[in-house]
């Protein structure tokens, strides 16, 4: 008989001690449930851009860029972020501004080239906004004897045309007054403004888009170049692969 109420008593300690306390709350993490009383910060919305406007051409290299001011919905304070490239990916980047307190920057920039120029908003607590849209703009070349190459006129594919399979012959035409040798930039894209080049600095008055996506609307335009530094950009063209 002692025996078994041993037994008995060594089995009631094992199931209290494997109990893991009854049904107790675990408080052993405190704090891990977000204050109900805190708050998510919000960013900026994003600048518009004002000046240079888009595909304009500057008489002057020295410009003024002016842009909205942008709203926190916090109230925080608000600085900009300035880009400025060679290209519409901004790979190219020649100029880059953070923590400009107003919205207008004036810079100097070489004469003859073709710039790209984009804004964000951060607020005092680095929540940023989007980038704006990209504009981009000319400063005119040296010499004053050069004329602009003409504006580049759409041949085919026929503006809002569907056309077969899954690439497109592109031809465009183009002049020069002073008789200058005109390369082309090609830009393609599936939004409108395009901003994706697909051939810079190229020599033909046509290219072949390839590797298009069946059923899409696409919208394209061709940037005429002189061997003096003259520009003149055509304007946005379309059509639809089937």
């Amino acid at each position: 008989m002692k025996n078994i109420i041993l037994r008995f008593l060594a089995i009631s300690l094992i199931i209290t001690s494997c109990s893991g306390g009854g049904d107790d709350p675990d408080t052993s993490n405190p704090g891990t449930d977000p204050d109900p009383g805190s708050t998510v910060n919000k960013a900026p919305n994003s600048p518009v851009l004002i000046g240079p406007t888009d595909n304009q051409l500057c008489i002057s290299n020295n410009l003024e860029f002016d842009w909205s001011n942008s709203i926190d919905p916090d109230g925080d304070a608000v600085k900009y972020t300035m880009e400025v490239s060679k290209n519409a990916e901004f790979t190219q980047i020649t100029h880059s501004f953070s923590n400009l307190s107003t919205p207008t920057k004036t810079i100097s920039l070489e004469k003859g080239v073709a710039y790209y120029w984009r804004v964000k908003a951060v607020d005092s607590k680095n929540a940023s906004s989007s980038f704006s849209s990209v504009f981009n703009f000319y400063t005119e070349g040296f010499g004053k004897e050069n004329h602009l190459p003409s504006s580049p006129t759409l041949i085919q594919p026929a503006l809002n045309i569907t056309t077969q399979g899954t690439s497109a012959s592109l031809v465009w035409g183009a002049t020069d007054a002073d008789g200058d040798a005109l390369t082309f930039d090609v830009v393609l894209d599936t939004s409108n403004p395009p901003t994706a080049s697909i051939v810079t600095n190229h020599p033909e008055k046509s290219y072949i888009a390839s590797s298009l996506t069946s059923g899409t609307t696409y919208y394209w335009k061709v940037i005429t170049k002189d061997s003096h530094g003259g520009i003149a950009v055509g304007q946005v063209w379309s059509f639809k692969t089937e």
